[in-house]
């Protein structure tokens, strides 16, 4: 109930009893049905999707802290079968009691101590008994929008949870596909015009011209992108029992042994909604944010209009492009999204031969990952923008085998194998950065490079954050754990649990942001606040592109000027002072201490105004792209992408990038031409030798790290 954001007693009330009025309605239209048989296998049908939707949705808010949407249901039925791994939904064995009512009736039912009743008892009675339940939702929707005004017409637009607190889940369903209906029409009617309030919206509201010392220092170069999949800001300097989790990634953070060319970011935001790792993707690639409910890619990616990175560093200097991913290209329909964004190639998992050694359930480990794709990385013409999608760091953090895990690096005992699994893979994943940085700075790509690292979401969150919460809250630590504890000992979690809030939550979304320009000698750690959506036009501007003709909802990270806010895509928002967990939210914090505030009037007039931007910037992000605006308007020397037909088979890939090589010949600027046709590949240690090690050659069995307490995951 806390999650739902409940201010008084009238909330709670309407909680206990918004069941009550929409279940009545729907099972009270199976009186209408004459025949027996079919009256109580409609009854049967509707007992068991009920508490299928109440069981979905535990399990979806349990690791996501949202709930099912039409979007999310048909496009998660559209990713089972593509990558999904079942494995990472958590199922305990109390979760029993969300299907015992249904249980129980079929046994009393299949024991016949239920009787079945051969009366039909008239339509005119029928209909009695419906108005009636019908009047009782009636009743709890007039006392909803009493609560909330213009709860359905408005407030369920912004936020799920306002009809979930007053309503329930079947009419937030019901709500939620009328507005995907609406939605629809929106993109079917919308004209230029509406184009056009966007555009003056930009103009006025968020283009930034360009840091003058920053403009064009990348000029020219490659760009790569790795992804680091789940990973929060948490992780970066943390220690546990006497160790770094990430040690690497540590140093280009702290700029050790770099020259200072890393330019980091200790208070960057992820910003992603329903489409998580996609809506990461999306932002970093075309600077607007992912739609309210599903997934952008899943849902418009298809047909959507997009001017986005790979197409404009193409059109502007020449880029090459490819995308590498250990999972399935189906996954969030990636494969037709990224034809639409104008990638030249894509490399999934189709073109890496999997076993049970160098995969997980969500595709090739990471090691394997940038070992297997330097034959085709070496192939690809530079300047070359390039992103690396690891997935070995995805909950439930599984998969490793035991002759992978570093043998110097001991995880934690918190008694949450999730947690526990955490450390594992985000060490793993720490040691593959490295492998794939060593091999660069060993080919001489490095100095020819801009490398951006970034996690594109949380990994841990909902019932495992109190597990977390001691090892990276001091505070915490300090009151939850015995007086002779430390953070590598178990920890008590009742207390962690107690003090865990909104806020912490809310700083739990930061994540890593590192831009790493060799030769600079400039770099430093910023404490500016930022997020996701900021990333496209700041590496443009680094790599000398002028931003100001295009539809771009961030701001350039080095730029004077800057909003004072992070919006975050639930319409919550931090700034330096204050900390609003989601648009639903009453409670204020203070960014820097983490206490709750009750503003004073000034406080609460800049608080307004925050909001009022916030919410200004999604539903023009929103409109953007729920209608397909960008078909409006084609930039000065942007061409758009009418051609979606580019093949990612393994084949037309070699086929196209060797054809490229002999057709340029000399004037090659391929790494392998570079290298008179001798590839690199053996510079990069081969992970399947380093399993053969003799420290390592008596280890084969999959890790799962320490037993949970809390159930099987």
């Amino acid at each position: 109930m806390k999650n739902l954001h409940s201010a008084d007693l009238a909330d709670y009330l309407l909680m206990i009893v918004n069941p009550i009025g929409f279940t009545s309605v729907i099972f009270s239209l199976t009186l209408f049905i004459r025949r027996k048989q079919l009256f109580y296998l409609a009854t049967f049908t509707l007992d068991f999707l009920g508490s299928l939707l109440v069981f979905g949705n535990v399990l979806y808010y349990r690791e996501f802290s949202d709930f099912l949407s039409v979007n999310t249901i048909s496009g998660g039925a559209g990713m089972m079968g593509h990558g999904f791994d079942f494995a990472s939904i958590p199922v305990y064995w109390y979760d029993i009691v969300f299907w015992l009512d249904f249980i129980v009736i079929l046994v009393l039912f299949v024991l016949k101590k239920i009787k079945t009743d051969e009366n039909f008892y008239g339509k005119q009675f029928s209909f009695k008994i419906f108005s009636l339940c019908l009047m009782l939702f009636g009743l709890n929707f007039w006392m909803a929008d009493m609560t909330e005004h213009r709860l359905v017409s408005r407030q369920a637009q912004y936020d799920d949870t306002y009809v979930v607190r007053y309503l329930g889940l079947g009419p937030w369903l019901v709500t939620n596909g009328w507005y995907v209906h609406i939605a629809n029409q929106a993109r079917s009617i919308a004209n230029k015009s509406d184009f056009t309030k966007v555009q003056q919206y930009i103009e006025q509201n968020r283009y930034l011209t360009s840091n003058t010392s920053m403009q064009s220092i990348g000029k020219n170069r490659n760009l790569i992108e790795i992804h680091l999949e789940s990973f929060q800001q948490d992780l970066i300097n943390l220690k546990i029992n006497g160790q770094e989790v990430t040690p690497f990634l540590n140093s280009l953070y702290n700029n050790t042994n770099t020259g200072n060319s890393v330019y980091s970011f200790s208070n960057f935001f992820n910003q992603v909604g329903q489409g998580k790792t996609s809506d990461a993707e999306n932002m970093l690639e075309t600077s607007t944010f992912g739609l309210p409910t599903g997934s952008l890619f899943q849902n418009l990616g298809s047909t959507q209009t997009f001017q986005a990175m790979p197409a404009i560093l193409n059109q502007q200097d020449g880029y090459s492009s490819a995308v590498f991913h250990g999972n399935v290209g189906t996954f969030y329909n990636r494969v037709n999204t990224y034809r639409s964004m104008g990638y030249q190639n894509f490399m999934d998992q189709s073109f890496w031969t999997e076993n049970s050694e160098n995969s997980t359930a969500w595709g090739v480990k990471d090691k394997y990952l940038f070992y297997n794709s330097i034959p085709y990385l070496e192939k690809l013409q530079q300047p070359f923008y390039v992103k690396y999608l690891t997935v070995s760091n995805h909950i439930p953090y599984t998969g490793l085998l035991n002759s992978e895990l570093d043998p110097t690096f001991k995880t934690t005992n918190s008694g949450d194998s999730i947690v526990d699994n955490y450390f594992l893979t985000a060490h793993y994943l720490d040691q593959s950065v490295k492998e794939f940085y060593d091999y660069l700075k060993a080919t001489g790509l490095y100095n020819k490079s801009v490398i951006v690292i970034y996690g594109d979401h949380y990994g841990i969150s909902g019932s495992d954050s109190k597990y977390f919460a001691p090892y990276v809250d001091p505070a915490i630590s300090k009151t939850s754990s015995s007086s002779s504890a430390s953070p590598s000992s178990t920890p008590k979690t009742t207390s962690a649990s107690a003090q865990w809030t909104d806020y912490n939550d809310t700083m739990m979304q930061r994540v890593p942001f590192m831009i790493d320009v060799p030769g600079s000698k400039s770099g430093y750690i910023s404490n500016e606040y930022a997020g996701e959506i900021d990333v496209m036009p700041t590496l443009e501007h680094l790599l000398g592109i002028d931003t100001s003709g295009y539809i771009q909802f961030g701001q350039d990270l080095f730029a004077s000027g800057r909003s004072n806010f992070v919006a975050l895509r639930n319409r919550g928002w931090v700034t330096a002072d204050l900390t609003k967990a989601s648009g639903t939210s009453n409670t204020y914090y203070d960014t820097n201490t983490g206490q709750p505030l009750n503003l004073n009037a000034s406080q609460q007039i800049e608080a307004d105004k925050v909001q009022a931007e916030v919410n200004q910037l999604l539903d023009m992000s929103d409109a953007l792209n729920s209608e397909d605006l960008l078909r409006f308007y084609t930039p000065i020397n942007f061409i758009p992408i009418t051609s979606k037909t580019s093949s990612y088979t393994v084949s037309a890939t070699n086929s196209r990038l060797t054809k490229t090589i002999d057709k340029l010949k000399a004037k090659s600027t391929a790494l392998l031409s570079e290298n008179h046709g001798i590839s690199s590949q053996d510079v990069f240690p081969n992970p399947a030798d380093q399993l053969k090690t003799p420290e390592n050659s008596n280890s084969s069995t999959s890790t799962s790290g320490s037993s949970s307490s809390k159930g099987a995951k």
